[in-house]
């Protein structure tokens, strides 16, 4: 069902996405359709006004029997098919007051290079790891799952290794390299991601990336393919490195809290948080704030003292680790963003001042 003939319908609206460069299109009730460029939501010109009725035949066009079953029961689906060759669409059909709408990302077939996304030197190193657990986090459309899918390329270049995937859906769609590489969706090769963990281990997995730790049980599971000796990367939906920390071990009862902070602890390899912003001139670049697991972060997770990892990044930057307000710093004085979006994304608006001004770029002291 997922051809070129079941999205045909859609076809020249995600063809005027594809020219603005745009990352998603927008089909709902009682409007035109509208695209996502450069973080902005604008509707597509000389086109109709949609009805429930006529989304609702565009998205059984492109379901399969099975995910027609789970929006019956559910009154939401996720999938995925590809566009042209081009570019893979991750879709999420759903319900709103009794009317079908649907969100369609679009992903180029092409995986963008470190280079490309201007990934910090950190994503080598990661991408060198023998094993732990390696999170993603950031706000739904913050690009986690672009950088994961350009560091399992370079793995997949410089490694001898199987890397498993777990999705759902599954979004860039990797070719055998150096290493093998397979992958598994959600829905489609397996019925859930807590049966899809539980079977890794007969696998023979080296690395492993988990589309979303997003329960007790995939948490566990993830934790503990990361402690007998595989690299793990997941993603993860918070605002910072510490909240990461956190999110994981509030997951657990109290009574299970504290050997998950030293699981945690011993396992744990990195922590990338990562914010698009608006670029000067067009485009998006990701800010970062990274946390690596050294010895000092390593006990204050096991300690319970998640509070104090916002301060030991900012004095362990010669370790490769780095606050958000310095990574938008960096990038106001190299005059890629504006000082007015960067500030947009702070919770720590004085320090990021602070940091523009001893980087040569003075800005109103009542920011």
């Amino acid at each position: 069902m997922n051809n070129a003939a079941s999205i045909e319908k859609v076809d020249p609206w995600l063809q005027v996405l594809w020219d603005h460069k745009g990352s998603d299109l927008l089909l709902a009730t009682g409007s035109q359709p509208r695209i996502r460029v450069d973080g902005a939501l604008t509707p597509i010109e000389g086109t109709p006004v949609l009805t429930g009725d006529m989304i609702d035949e565009i998205v059984r066009a492109m379901l399969s029997p099975i995910q027609e079953v789970t929006l019956a029961e559910q009154q939401d689906v996720d999938f995925s098919l590809t566009w042209r060759d081009l570019a893979r669409l991750r879709g999420s059909a759903f319900t709103q007051k009794g009317d079908m709408a649907l969100a369609l990302r679009m992903i180029p077939s092409d995986i963008p290079t470190f280079e490309e996304l201007g990934l910090p030197p950190v994503a080598e190193w990661m991408a060198r790891l023998p094993r732990g657990l390696v999170l993603l986090t950031g706000p739904t459309g913050s690009g986690k799952s672009t950088t994961l899918a350009s560091i399992i390329a370079r793995i997949n270049e410089t490694r001898a290794v199987h890397i498993l995937t777990i999705e759902d859906p599954v979004e860039y769609v990797h070719k055998h390299g150096l290493s093998a590489i397979t992958q598994r969706e959600v829905g489609t090769d397996s019925p859930s991601f807590e049966r899809a963990l539980r079977s890794a281990l007969r696998e023979d997995p080296d690395v492993l990336l988990v589309g979303e730790m997003r329960d007790l049980e995939s948490i566990q599971l993830a934790l503990t393919l990361a402690e007998t000796g595989h690299l793990v990367f997941s993603t993860l939906h918070t605002n910072d490195t510490s909240q990461a920390i956190d999110r994981i071990i509030d997951v657990f009862p109290a009574w299970r809290q504290e050997q998950i902070r030293v699981q945690l602890g011993s396992s744990l390899g990195a922590v990338v948080a990562q914010r698009l912003i608006r670029r000067i001139g067009g485009g998006m670049v990701a800010a970062f704030e990274i946390l690596i697991a050294n010895h000092p972060v390593r006990n204050i997770i096991r300690e319970g003292k998640t509070h104090q990892l916002p301060n030991l990044i900012t004095t362990n930057q010669a370790e490769g680790m780095v606050s958000l307000e310095a990574s938008l710093a960096d990038l106001v004085g190299a005059q890629v963003i504006e000082y007015e979006d960067a500030l947009a994304i702070t919770s720590h608006p004085k320090e990021l001042t602070r940091l523009i001004g001893l980087r040569g770029r003075p800005v109103l002291a009542t920011a």
